[in-house]
């Protein structure tokens, strides 16, 4: 078996670990856009509300107000702590998918560094044989003007 051959089953293993990673890539991404849309949701409806005027407010419904701003505000904290941990898997995703990228092509190098030793000496091989089979020719027809040349 030539030694690029060998690299085959390795190759496509490559292949479809990076086209795995590339898969969880594309849905952490999706999953932190998620994320980020939520929490400008969160903050948009959290402006409106801290902007929204109320008329004759008792102290009770203040007080309820506040507290249901604090909740907000809490809320919007977390979501944005969410959003940063979605990004560092995001990130961390990009980095496996590069790492499994330049796996694949350190792979793909070597085996074409394979096939062009094997190509190299094919063509030694073949010019060996065509060679080979001019000189035979050569000496075919010398032997065939020597005999001539004795029987006259």
């Amino acid at each position: 078996m030539m030694q690029s051959r060998r690299f085959d089953p390795l190759l496509r293993r490559a292949q479809e670990h990076e086209d795995t990673v590339a898969r969880d890539l594309a849905e952490r991404q999706r999953a932190h856009e998620l994320q980020e849309s939520r929490l400008a949701e969160l903050r948009r409806y959290a402006d409106e509300y801290a902007s929204s005027q109320m008329a004759a407010i008792s102290p009770a419904q203040l007080a309820n107000r506040r507290a249901f701003l604090d909740r907000l505000e809490s809320a919007v904290e977390q979501q944005s702590r969410t959003v940063d941990h979605s990004r560092e898997n995001v990130d961390a995703e990009r980095a496996r998918l590069l790492l499994a990228s330049r796996d694949k092509q350190v792979l793909e190098q070597l085996s074409a560094s394979y096939r062009a030793q094997e190509r190299k000496v094919d063509e030694r091989r073949s010019q060996r044989e065509m060679d080979d089979l001019g000189a035979r020719r050569v000496r075919a027809a010398q032997q065939a003007g020597d005999a001539e040349g004795e029987s006259r």
